[in-house]
């Protein structure tokens, strides 16, 4: 009977899980609970039938230093197949250095990879308040990281979103839920190959 119960099969039925750890963009700050981004990826995994448990570890107002010192805890907790990674906004409106947050993704891969997880990261663009340079180093940092770690990279969640000040809540910085769709879309095509390969 012991055989019964530790046999191959029930270790193929069991849900993968995605773990996310992202900011405020993901915890569905202002909105109304199941309308942010991460909900609707929830249910389209259903609709695709796609046996994927969510895990949303999201933490409005979280930088890539939390996330960092976070990540190993969850990791350990969850044992995702899956992470995806949507932090820096808030180190880039507070103006911290760009190494910095650079230094605290790279090692997020790398903690999530030797977990033996499959990672997305998710790029954002900043608004250039600490000028045009900070922004615009700050948003090939996602992309020297993709392409340095070899991992998946969704360069611009906000796009179609950022530039609509229609689509934002009152404080001009966290987008309303209609514009929740749209960031799924730009994740969407960045996020299905990597369930796809698992």
């Amino acid at each position: 009977m012991l055989l019964l119960w530790g046999s191959p099969a029930s270790a193929y039925s069991a849900p993968k899980t995605l773990l996310v750890v992202g900011d405020s963009l993901s915890a569905e700050y202002g909105l109304a609970r199941g309308t942010g981004w991460v909900a609707l990826l929830e249910r389209k995994l259903q609709a695709q039938k796609l046996d994927i448990r969510i895990v949303n570890a999201s933490v409005s107002g979280e930088t890539t230093s939390g996330g960092r010192t976070r990540l190993p805890a969850l990791l350990k907790k969850h044992r995702p197949d899956y992470v995806v990674l949507e932090l820096g906004a808030n180190d880039g409106l507070r103006g911290l250095p760009v190494p910095s947050a650079d230094s605290n993704l790279r090692a997020m891969v790398k903690q999530a990879r030797d977990a033996g997880a499959r990672v997305l990261l998710l790029g954002i663009r900043i608004p250039p308040n600490y000028g045009r340079d900070y922004s615009e180093k700050f948003f090939a940092m996602y992309q020297a990281i993709s392409r340095d770690e070899k991992v998946g990279l969704a360069p611009f969640m906000l796009d179609g979103v950022a530039e609509k000040m229609d689509l934002f809540q009152a404080d001009r910085i966290h987008p309303l839920a209609s514009a929740h769709p749209i960031i799924l879309n730009n994740i969407w095509p960045h996020l299905q190959p990597i369930l796809r390969t698992k």
